[in-house]
């Protein structure tokens, strides 16, 4: 195992000169490339250093131990019982960053939500979901735009579309794609009873021409008038675009920009989005149910949240997972939700692999 950490050591090492080569650093889509494996591998990196640091301390604290003054190995003892723990910890985390990643991890994302049952309740909700994720975007330095929109009739959206950009985006939100539900009392109702609502949430890998291959005879263009409010051009021109596959019958409306061309590059992004994740969805099936056991499917059909307002509960029923102050989580603070299920899923995979430190590891 730590032939491969000190191979990985190298590569990041290398990663690090190649950014600063002035061939790839005036070349953004190079350097975004290298960027994300860089950050995928420091983490690692860091781990390692940190074990092989502590490793030594470890056996110079040993050989402490093993001489002949009394007052230096009761210091040495004192040291042992600290380092021990911290080391078995150290090649615990190692062991974790070592399981196989899921290639898709590091590709950015179409973020669609939409309102399910409820009415203008989900609509509503669908909105502070939006607001959520784009908080939650903005703390990890993620670069968020919407690709389309459409409002719901007292506020939030019936249904909101847009891209996330940055690191490891699909392998930190990947775990959100289902039904949220959300109880609570609106603020239309007079009695004060509690209502439930849905709202969908799909997470999907942004797919690159090379991942999903078009024929353009497939497609069937249309455009027209953008409906809903806009700038002067967007309503007076035909900047709407329509986009059918007709194999799938798959349907992409974008309007939100004043450019047809530009409607039309973000109506092909999401095609290309919906049509990989639908392979994907394939694939996984006949891979059989090992993936989806490890948290649940992502299907929008599972209901995989509620958002208890009167008890200020959040509940994630795929780990059984209960946190409290919602306006906390609502605000943006979806860490600790995430954190529970990327851990929950490591513990799967280590559980299924059968993965354990070896006696060879630790020579």
């Amino acid at each position: 195992m730590y032939d491969q950490l000190k191979d990985l050591e190298r590569r990041f090492d290398e990663l690090n000169q190649k950014m600063y080569d002035p061939a790839v650093s005036s070349n953004g889509e190079e350097l975004k490339k290298l960027g994300k494996e860089r950050a995928r591998l420091e983490p690692l990196v860091k781990l390692y250093n940190q074990y092989i640091q502590k490793k030594a301390q470890l056996e110079g604290a040993k050989e402490l131990l093993a001489g002949g003054d009394e007052e230096m190995r009761d210091l040495a003892k004192a040291e042992i019982k600290e380092l021990e723990p911290a080391v078995t910890e150290l090649e615990k985390a190692i062991e974790v960053e070592l399981l196989p990643k899921d290639p898709l991890d590091d590709k950015d994302i179409i973020l669609e939500i939409r309102a399910g049952a409820g009415g203008d309740e989900a609509s509503l909700f669908a909105g502070e979901l939006f607001d959520l994720y784009q908080r939650f975007a903005n703390n990890q330095g993620w670069k968020l735009e919407v690709m389309s929109s459409s409002s719901g009739a007292v506020g939030g959206f019936k249904e909101i579309i847009a891209t996330l950009e940055g690191t490891g985006v699909y392998g930190t939100l990947k775990w959100e794609g289902g039904v949220h539900r959300v109880q609570r009392v609106p603020a239309t109702e007079a009695q004060g009873r509690i209502h439930t609502s849905t709202v969908t949430v799909a997470v999907m890998p942004e797919a690159a021409e090379v991942d999903v291959q078009i024929n353009p005879n497939d497609l069937r263009v249309d455009v027209f008038r953008a409906g809903g409010h806009g700038g002067q051009s967007v309503n007076t021109t035909d900047s709407a675009v329509r986009i059918v596959h007709l194999p799938t019958n798959t349907t992409v409306i974008c309007q939100d920009e004043k450019s047809q061309h530009k409607n039309k590059a973000k109506a092909m992004k999401v095609l290309r989005a919906r049509l990989y994740e639908v392979e994907r969805a394939r694939a996984d099936k006949e891979l059989g149910d090992q993936r989806r056991s490890m948290v649940g499917s992502g299907e929008r059909a599972e209901k995989i949240r509620t958002y208890n307002f009167p008890q200020d509960r959040c509940t994630d029923h795929r780990i059984n997972l209960t946190l409290y102050n919602l306006p906390r989580i609502m605000g943006g603070d979806l860490a600790p939700v995430i954190t529970a299920l990327r851990t929950h899923h490591q513990a799967e995979l280590l559980k299924n692999q059968g993965l354990r430190p070896s006696d060879d590891d630790n020579r």
